[in-house]
This record gives structure tokens, C-alpha cells and sequence, in this order.
């Protein structure tokens, strides 16, 4: 897919920080976009500050009311989507003992079992179209666990295994399943505390314009998955074939980040 031109594409979490990026990347090349968020108010703002051209529906994805509608609404397009781009999520820096049971269920279903549920619900109305793509936006620590993050870990490797085996099941179908990792990034998801980690730790942190970029150059290429940065993109291959040497590096970290957690 070279061009973006009047295509249709449904953005989930656009009204957050990396979502709020992409579509406005979207929007320069000429998407038309289905802007979707739970924060109606600010899925009003930025649909507004691009001039009102787009569709939006604030839903939230986590439910199954939500998922519903949103696919309904879609489905009654003039022009439907030939692309799902899913970059709602959360995430949290704490220790496993300081989650609690709606913590861990909460990231678990915002990040990962809904949108397995929305790529569920939105393939038949893909498959309509000539070609389409599915875009699950996963996290470098989708393939390297890193301590403060287990639960985090949990639900971006659920994502990244998700998308790789709904691609090679719909191999046969119009519809292909890609994944887009970014590194760190700066938005309101990353406290103080956890900039303050990354900057002691040496690890770089990219703005949401940068992954938006990336996005862009992603969707343009005809590869499944791509992983952002320097050295984390190594890591994951180290950390795949090699784990032992990642232990080794967190254990060296380890009294870094538990100053943080």
C-alpha cells in the first residue's frame, strides 16, 4: 500500500498521545479517517482542530457495547474502513505486589483482549474490501520483559503472538495482521518517575510525532512487523535467541530501577 489517499482507516486511542500523532500524520496524507476514543471531549477537539474532516465515534473499545457500535457505525459508511489501526492501551510501572485484581484485569483487557476482540469483530467487514490491514500497535517490551512492567509485559506479548498467528491465519483471506513496535515514547502514559528512570538508565525516548513517522514508513513497506530503535531492536533479537545476556544486562540495572518502582 503506497498510498494513503482516501483511504479508509479506523483509528482506536486517537484522542491519546500517540494516537493523536498518527492521525495527524493520517490527515497529511490524505487519509480519511474513523476517529475513535472513550474521551469523547477530546475526540472532539481533535477532530476540530483538523478542520471537522473526519468521522468520529467515541466508544470505549473495553466493552463489548462499545465494540458493538463502533462496528455497526462503521459498517455504515458510505466509504468502509480497509484499514484497522489499534493503538488504544495503558500501561503501568509498579511491582507485581502493588497491583491490585482490577489493575492487572484493566491492563490486561484494555490492552490486549479487547483489541483481540475488535480484530474478531471487524474482519468480516476487512474482508469486503479488495485489501485490507489490520495494524495492532504493540512495545519493544511486547518481546523483552523488563522488571516494573510484568503485567505490561504480559499484555504486549499476548498482542504480539495474537498478531502473528491471526496473520498467518488469514493468509488466505484480503485481510493481513501486521505489528508495529514502538521503544519508549514521551506521552501522559510514562510518569516522573519512569522519564526519571529512562534518563538514568541511559534509555532513549522518542516523541509521538517520531512513532508516528515510523507508522507511516511501516504502512507504505510490505513487511509484518517492525521494531523501533537503537539498540532495542537488537535486543530483541538477543533477547530471542540468547536470553541469558538480557539477564545479565537487568541484572545489572536492577538497583537502578528499583529506586524507581
Amino acid at each position: 500500500m503506497h498510498s494513503l489517499k482516501d483511504t479508509t482507516i479506523v483509528v482506536t486511542g486517537a484522542a491519546g498521545g500517540i494516537g493523536h500523532a498518527i492521525v495527524r500524520r493520517l490527515t497529511e496524507q490524505g487519509a480519511r479517517l474513523v476517529l475513535t476514543d472513550k474521551d469523547a471531549v477530546r475526540l472532539s477537539a481533535l477532530n476540530a482542530s483538523l478542520g471537522n474532516k473526519h468521522y468520529q465515534f467515541a466508544a470505549d473499545i473495553s466493552s463489548c457495547n462499545g465494540r458493538v457500535s463502533l462496528l455497526s457505525y462503521c459498517s455504515g459508511l458510505m466509504h468502509p474502513p480497509q484499514m484497522l489501526i489499534n493503538v488504544a492501551g495503558i500501561n503501568q510501572f509498579a511491582k507485581i505486589a502493588d497491583y491490585s485484581d482490577d489493575d492487572i484485569m484493566r491492563m490486561v483487557t484494555i490492552n490486549l483482549t479487547s483489541q483481540i476482540a475488535l480484530c474478531r469483530d471487524f474482519i468480516s467487514l476487512l474482508n469486503t474490501q479488495p485489501s485490507a490491514v489490520i495494524i495492532n500497535v504493540g512495545s519493544i517490551l511486547g518481546s523483552i520483559g523488563m522488571p516494573g512492567y510484568s503485567v505490561y509485559c504480559a499484555s504486549k506479548f499476548g498482542l504480539r503472538g495474537f498478531s502473528e498467528a491471526l496473520n498467518r491465519e488469514l493468509m488466505d483471506s484480503r485481510t493481513r495482521v501486521r505489528y508495529f513496535a514502538p521503544r519508549a515514547t514521551q506521552t501522559a502514559l510514562n510518569n516522573v518517575r519512569v522519564n526519571q528512570m529512562n534518563k538514568a538508565l541511559g534509555n532513549a525516548m522518542d516523541s509521538p510525532e517520531k512513532v508516528a513517522d515510523a507508522l507511516i514508513a511501516f504502512i507504505k513497506k510490505d513487511i509484518v512487523s517492525t521494531y523501533l530503535g537503537w539498540p532495542e531492536k537488537l535486543f530483541v533479537r538477543i533477547n530471542s535467541l540468547l536470553p541469558a545476556l538480557v539477564d545479565k544486562s537487568f541484572r545489572k540495572q536492577l538497583p537502578i530501577i528499583k529506586r524507581y518502582l
